[in-house]
Formats: C-alpha cells, structure tokens, sequence
C-alpha cells in the first residue's frame, strides 16, 4: 500500500522508538506536569513541527549533506548539546527555587511563567537541534520503501503521517499523566524540586550523549 513494503513491521517499530524517553517526550510532560494541559500541547504541536521539519529536510537530502560535511554535523551537535544543557541546568535552578519556598510559607510565586517557558519554542528547537534525528529518519524510513514504487513522495508522505499519529497519541498520553500528576505535586514542593531536579539532570545527560554522539 502506498509503497510500503510492511506496514506492519513499520508500525510497531515506530511505537518501540517513539516510546524511548527522549528530550522532547520529557520536555512535554515536565510542562503539562508544571502548567497544565493546554500547556502540554503547545509544547507537543513543537514537537509536531519539529519532526516535520526533520522529515522535510530528510526529503531534501539533508542527511547526504551532513555526510558529506561532517564539520556541519559536529556544528548542530554541539549548538544541540548546549541547549538541552542549558535546558537542564535552567530546570535544576527551577527544582532550586522550589525547595526554598518550603521555608518561605509566604512566597507563592515558585516556577517561571509560561510566557517565559515558551512550550512551542522551546519544543521545536529541541526537535530540530538534533542531526541524528534526520539520519535517523533517513535511515529508518528508507527500509520500508519499495523502490520499483513509482511515486516514491507519496511513500515517504505516508509514512510520516503514520509516524506523526503514533507521536501524536502518545504524547496526548503524556500530557494527561502529567495534568493527573500536577494536582499531586501541587503543594508538596520538596518532591516536586526533587522532581524538576532529576528531569534537569536528564536533560544535561541528553546533551552530553548528543555531544560525544557520531556520525
């Protein structure tokens, strides 16, 4: 169908690697978690868009260009790296702040706003600041495609229509694990910095594997 060799296989290949925690699956959560729902999705249409961003360049041949210019790659990856580790160091100063406010009964205001968050932006630069998400896309995607198929656009269309579906639903899954777990975090703040500590923590770990990852 579509040029698919086996739909199949593809599907749940596609669930077992969207399922992997990830930076942006994380990022999701920690902001539905900390903000709410409507939060949550901003920062999954990120997510969205990002992805479709990578698939688009993938198309383009993007991933031929990072083969043939490795200093190009080692560029995204160390501007990638820095950001998910300024991402995780900002969150332990969060996860920091939180554990004051148990000794500060009057303090309410304990987390940074949404509007300086920023869940869509920030979510679709951690999607696109990563390189080996394209040859990832590359890679994964070229199996599945049959190459006596004429409209090999359509395959590829397909196949990132079914990728986005499946993201899509599990980060709806996140989303409203993380709404469910705020109400329960909502007045223990020493569990909830320990909490936005070890998602910071995460984070720095992610960078740093992006950082000594290779081509």
């Amino acid at each position: 169908m579509f040029g698919i060799t086996d739909l199949t296989t593809f599907i749940i290949g596609t669930i077992l690697i969207v399922i992997l925690p990830g930076p942006n699956s994380l990022f999701v959560m920690s902001i539905a978690s900390r903000y709410g729902i409507k939060a949550g999705y901003k920062g999954a249409l990120g997510v969205y868009t990002g992805d479709l961003i990578l698939i688009l360049l993938t198309a383009f041949g993007a991933a031929s260009l990072l083969h043939a210019f490795p200093w190009l790659f080692t560029l995204l990856k160390i501007v990638g790296a820095t950001y998910l580790s300024y991402l995780g160091i900002k969150l332990l100063i969060a996860a920091r702040h939180t554990w004051k406010a148990v000794h500060s009964p009057g303090k309410v205001q304990v987390k940074q706003s949404l509007a300086e968050v920023k869940p869509f932006s920030t979510a679709l630069t951690i999607s696109i600041l990563n390189p080996k998400a394209i040859l990832f896309y590359l890679s994964f995607f070229v199996q599945f495609v049959n190459p006596q198929y004429h409209y090999p656009a359509i395959t590829f269309t397909a196949l990132a229509i079914i990728l986005q579906i499946i993201s899509m639903s599990y980060l709806t899954i996140l989303i409203f694990s993380g709404a469910k777990l705020a109400s329960f975090f909502n007045d223990r703040f020493k569990l909830t910095s320990i909490c936005v500590a070890s998602v910071g923590i995460l984070f720095c770990g992610f960078g740093l594997k992006l950082a000594t990852s290779t081509l």
